[in-house]
């Protein structure tokens, strides 16, 4: 079986290399899994725009989306990245659990958001119409809508590379569920 390692930067291109020299500046390091999407000469810099593009969910929604996806696709490398992300953002253990099992009771707005994501996720995007009703009434918007659902294909993404490779977890393992 071919092993996928983590490229370090002597191994990528020199664009890469400029996009790992920026990635330690902001996170002190180069997450594995970004280090990984640089074996290819594009999907870094790809990536890296898709992740930073302008969006209407940002901050502890967006984390909502992160949490909802990693877990419903179960990669451990997103879970442990964004538990973390998540308490910076202001969750405490007990919400980023119930979250991750597609809900949030102390927020009725991230609650409706955690049920749709969840839905959207699990179905491959066939979600029950019911949640993109309650999403409206919980204050969302159409732009919101949209926004979410590619916040749901990047976590996507990452979820998938960490799950086909199996690179190593460079972050506190996220607690497991019961």
């Amino acid at each position: 079986m071919t092993t996928i390692n983590v490229p370090t930067r002597e191994e990528v291109s020199p664009a890469n290399q400029a996009i790992f020299d920026n990635l330690k500046k902001g996170f002190g390091m180069v997450p594995n899994l970004f280090a990984t999407l640089a074996h290819s000469e594009n999907a870094l810099a790809t990536y890296m725009a898709f992740q930073g593009a302008k969006s209407s969910i940002t901050g502890k929604a967006r984390e909502v989306v992160n949490l909802v996806v990693s877990q419903v696709n179960e990669c451990e490398y997103c879970l442990a990245a964004h538990t973390m992300v998540g308490k910076m953002n202001g969750f405490t253990d007990a919400q980023i659990i119930e979250i991750r099992h597609g809900h949030a009771s102390f927020d009725a707005k991230l609650d409706a958001l955690a049920r749709l994501t969840k839905g959207i996720a699990q179905s491959r995007g066939h979600v029950d119409h019911g949640l993109v009703e309650a999403f409206f009434a919980a204050g969302w918007t159409k732009e919101n809508l949209v926004d979410t659902i590619v916040a749901i294909g990047d976590k996507t993404v990452t979820n998938y590379l960490h799950s086909t490779t199996q690179i190593p977890v460079d972050f506190p393992a996220a607690p497991r569920l019961d």
